[in-house]
């Protein structure tokens, strides 16, 4: 058939439409852009092979797979190092600019790669990707309570990570 099977043109559609937000939360799961599109890139490759089958749901079947396929890479890589360094404060006479909305992201990207996958999972699933818990219980594959059991203890984690962080800065400054 000319141009493939039929169904390209709708996952082309569909990622046109939602590409991006997927991309930033595989990001965010892998802990890098190339480690996110590597993530993204194999969580495509499932889609399209079962493209008939989940045609009703293509964005959370994708978020399903992309949390699904994180697990299984922090599970192979077995506990992520600890040892990441965290941005350094700027003087106190800097002066925000464009820029200062990527480094922060950048520095919580760092932070979030410390937890856990499964609070990471929880904490990204409900808060960047903004799902309800009911939601992202659907896509861990767990309960309405242990996601919010993973998001509490994640967020709990996240503060102490960065008040280490933002003491480390002042010690430095």
């Amino acid at each position: 058939m000319p141009g493939g099977p039929p169904h390209v043109a709708e996952v082309e559609d569909f990622l046109a439409e939602r590409g991006q937000r997927l991309l930033r939360t595989a990001i965010v799961l892998a802990g890098s852009r190339d480690a996110g599109e590597d993530l993204l890139q194999a969580a495509l490759e499932r889609l399209f092979r079962n493209w008939r089958k989940i045609r009703g749901d293509p964005e959370g079947y994708l978020r399903r797979t992309l949390a699904h396929l994180a697990t299984d890479g922090w599970r192979r890589r077995g506990r992520w190092r600890t040892s990441l360094g965290l941005l350094r404060a700027a003087d106190t006479g800097y002066q925000p600019d464009g820029t200062s909305n990527v480094d922060l992201r950048d520095q919580l990207v760092r932070i979030l790669v410390q937890l856990p996958p499964r609070q990471r999972t929880a904490v990204v699933l409900r808060y960047w990707e903004e799902l309800s818990e009911a939601e992202t219980a659907e896509v861990m594959g767990c309960s309405v309570g242990a996601v919010k059991s993973a998001t509490s203890r994640g967020l709990h984690r996240l503060r102490e990570l960065s008040q280490v962080d933002y003491a480390a800065q002042e010690r430095q400054a």
